[in-house]
């Protein structure tokens, strides 16, 4: 079969991509091929669902930007014949906490986020205290709270975007990749293991955590890695004060959820590799102790479940692989490797995507210092801070 765009992954990165190609121009063919069509192994239902505009890079800041005001439209945006697509959208803020020897960098990236138009606060340890009078602050140095942040549905989201997308003409190939067919300096084919040979004029790697797998059957190499993470819902026997999402610089992540709480502490140490084995004891040896530490209430807390799920880790430098060129292949964009931030991302990385292809360059956001270059030139461009 031919088709003018084919788009290999159907998570959240590929079904944005996928809604703003078909928004930005109708006629293109737009062909999505999902390997799990049921999502029982995908990343994007097994994520926290955060939403900050809390970063370093510029970029990171503008996809933010770009990207929150779309998912609180999103009801409205994504709403089809049956009605809103609702995300369970909460606004309850985000915080950054740090101790004081990071103060310094908590701040360049308070100025940083500021000057790009972000409603942030900075506070010192007894305004945290005062405003969380459950948390333990005789360590830290500083915060800085994103009131207009929070957290939403993953599953909805994937949903909404998926089904706006097929709403406005993308189809949707319960399929597997099995082989990529290259010229010199295109791909021209995509080969599953239904028997499709599926020619297409760009290519998107929107395959997440197989992202590598992808670019080695076009026999080249990509820095990204599947790293397995635990999001685990506990809950404390005692009641404490209404919460934002809260991060620190050791990676103790989580939020508020029904009656309880979601969130972990992934750990860069985890081996590389498919693994979706749940380990029941990373909770009592690793988070418990971090939360409690933090929130001393949660001495008294238990662990209800873990879902295990995989980040598509770029070890080259923790940010997102953007845009054409990998290994000179012109029609090939990678949009994979967003280490954690890809739901959160989803939206202005579909657009930009969609833009490099349909106007030929970026116009909402440039993510040029995203592109594959920064990878050849062997000059990582990561965070500064808290991840």
């Amino acid at each position: 079969m031919k088709t003018n765009v084919a788009i290999i992954g159907g998570g959240a990165i590929g079904a944005a991509a996928a809604y703003f190609l078909k928004t930005l121009s109708p006629a293109l063919d737009v062909t999505v091929i999902e390997r799990d069509p049921g999502y029982g192994q995908a990343s994007t239902p097994r994520a926290s669902g955060g939403v900050r505009r809390l970063f370093s890079l510029p970029e990171n800041i503008a996809l933010s930007n770009y990207s929150i005001p779309f998912y609180e439209n999103f009801p409205e945006t994504m709403a089809t014949e049956n009605g809103p697509a609702e995300i369970g959208f909460k606004k309850q803020g985000y915080i950054f906490i740090v101790p004081p020897a990071e103060i310094d960098v908590l701040k360049a990236n308070y100025d940083t986020e500021l000057g790009l138009g972000c409603n942030v606060v900075w506070l010192e340890p007894g305004e945290i205290k005062a405003r969380f009078p459950s948390m333990y602050v005789g360590d830290l140095g500083a915060a800085v709270l994103s009131p207009d942040d929070g957290w939403l549905d993953p599953y909805a989201v994937l949903m909404g975007l998926r089904k706006k997308a097929q709403a406005l003409g993308a189809v949707f190939l319960a399929e597997t990749v099995t082989g990529m067919e290259r010229g010199a300096a295109t791909v021209t084919a995509a080969l599953t293991d239904k028997g499709s040979r599926i020619k297409a004029d760009h290519f998107v790697n929107a395959a997440g955590a197989w992202a590598k797998d992808i670019c080695a059957m076009l026999d080249f190499a990509v820095p990204i890695e599947p790293l397995r993470r635990f999001e685990h819902y506990f809950e404390c026997e005692d009641e404490i004060e209404a919460l934002p999402y809260l991060k620190d610089p050791e990676r103790l992540a989580f939020r508020p959820e029904g009656r309880g709480y979601s969130g972990g502490v992934p750990t860069l140490e985890e081996p590389r590799g498919y693994n979706f084995e749940a380990d029941h004891g990373y909770f009592e040896h690793v988070v418990w102790p971090a939360l409690a530490h933090r929130f001393p209430k949660f001495e008294r807390t238990k662990c209800k479940a873990t879902l295990p799920g995989l980040y598509d880790q770029n070890d080259f430098d923790g940010n997102a692989i953007i845009g054409p060129g990998a290994d000179g292949l012109g029609n090939f964009h990678m949009a994979a490797g967003f280490s954690g931030h890809g739901l959160m991302h989803a939206p202005g990385c579909g657009r930009a995507i969609a833009e490099l292809i349909v106007k030929g360059g970026y116009e909402t956001i440039d993510l040029t210092r995203f592109g594959w270059q920064r990878v050849a030139d062997g000059k990582p461009l990561p965070e500064r801070g808290i991840i």
